[in-house]
């Protein structure tokens, strides 16, 4: 019990001062290790290395990069005029626009913040020009850019998968459905407001011009097919698919739609590389932080308490969601998913959660958690776009909020909404 108050408090501390997630998951077993074991230090770094050689996280930075060239590139503009043509004509077109370009973006960048960034940038002064509150345009993209993280491919996904060695190709699929259902829940909530508000329409296109817009969207839209379809075929495993979406996305921006030069692929290079070196530093600490706990046994105690304790399912489910959300405002998703993964997941067994279903239910936490204050990333990155302040964000966002709570509840107690896919394809 003292080691275990040792280790939490510790790290608590350490991030309470503002200390980096990296550092203070790093710092926090080293001194532990000086204090209380006798492991010797020079293991750490041993540790460190073997913990980030897995194949399946090679995915993060290959994904990483795949966002970084679409995001660049023109991509994300024609999907938002192939948007715009199928769902424009709806009350709050535009609104609804925002939707589902953030589903198609999502389904193709990995990322929440870069969806934002990259459908945000173009909509919401679109959206602003037409006649729009920026309340609504900055709460319609922020809460649908989340989708990012929950629309396949995922690069939260694979850190999940990493953590708990779960298969990612099943998590994958596992949020197609769940992904799909969030967006017309989303969807939903936006034409309601836009209804009730009376917000304009776009004016109805014809086919023909749908088709158009189409045809223009579709060398991005075909990347959803090289990943998925690589993936549920077998032709190759997440990873490769990754990389496969790395080369595809280059190829697209640089030789199909030009809109990224030569002389500025450096620059998506360099930014790409930052990003996934920040993430391996915070997965390298948060795998010595779980050997600590392995090899203290927390886990495995506190699993043992909360059966004993007579806690079904149900109750530990409505704890888990309580914990991330509180986690989630607090934290950004990656280092939740590193530090409380390896802690939650051995219970979540022992208690006979599926664990493909477990980390779908965390992925949806973490969404919400990127709209809540006060550190909600999506706040944020959709404040620096719209230059609202993050009090201003936060009731911006709260329509949605309430339907992801929603949607939350429905994904927790109905596991087949997230099991049935990777079953139906004998993945699990």
């Amino acid at each position: 019990m003292t080691n275990t108050i040792a280790i939490f408090g510790l790290l608590v501390v350490l991030m309470a001062i503002g200390m980096p997630v990296g550092v203070a998951l790093g710092l926090t077993v080293l001194s532990f290790m000086f204090i209380f074991t006798d492991v010797p230090l020079e293991s750490v770094a041993l540790k460190m290395f073997t913990g980030i050689e897995k194949f399946e996280i090679m995915a993060i930075p290959f994904f990483i990069l795949a966002g970084n060239f679409l995001t660049h590139g023109g991509v994300a503009r024609r999907m938002i005029n192939f948007a715009t043509a199928m769902v424009g004509h709806l009350r709050g077109g535009l609104g609804m626009s925002a939707v589902l370009a953030c589903a198609l973006f999502a389904a193709v960048s990995g990322s929440s913040p870069a969806t934002v960034v990259a459908i945000g940038s173009i909509l919401i002064p679109a959206m602003i020009k037409q006649g729009y509150p920026v309340r609504f345009g900055a709460g319609v993209v922020a809460s649908a850019g989340g989708l990012g993280i929950l629309i396949p491919p995922s690069i939260v996904m694979v850190m999940y998968s990493v953590t708990t060695n779960s298969s990612v190709g099943a998590l994958f699929m596992a949020g197609v459905i769940p992904g799909l259902l969030l967006a017309f829940m989303l969807g939903l909530t936006t034409w309601y407001v836009a209804r009730k508000n009376n917000y304009p329409t776009m004016p109805s296109v014809s086919w023909g011009e749908r088709f158009a817009a189409f045809r223009k969207a579709f060398w991005g839209l075909m990347l959803i097919v090289v990943v998925m379809g690589g993936i549920y075929s077998g032709m190759f495993t997440p990873t490769e698919a990754a990389a496969m979406s790395a080369v595809y996305a280059f190829f697209i921006a640089v030789f199909v739609y030009k809109d990224l030069t030569f002389k500025q692929i450096p620059r998506v290079l360099l930014d790409s590389a930052n990003m996934s070196a920040m993430l391996l530093f915070i997965i390298a600490s948060a795998v010595l932080f779980s050997f600590i706990l392995t090899s203290e046994q927390i886990p495995q105690r506190m699993a043992d308490a909360i059966v004993a304790s007579g806690m079904g399912p149900i109750g530990f489910l409505i704890v888990v969601n309580i914990l991330l959300l509180v986690a989630g405002a607090l934290m950004e998703p990656s280092s939740i998913i590193l530090i409380l993964a390896p802690i939650l997941f051995p219970v979540a067994v022992a208690l006979g959660i599926d664990p493909i279903h477990f980390g779908v239910m965390i992925v949806v936490n973490m969404e919400i958690g990127m709209i809540t204050p006060p550190v909600g990333l999506n706040l944020f990155v959709a404040s620096g776009v719209t230059k609202a302040g993050l009090t201003e964000m936060s009731k911006a966002v709260m329509p949605w909020l309430y339907t992801m709570l929603v949607f939350l509840m429905i994904i927790t107690y109905v596991p087949s909404i997230s099991t049935f896919l990777p079953k139906a394809l004998g993945m699990m």
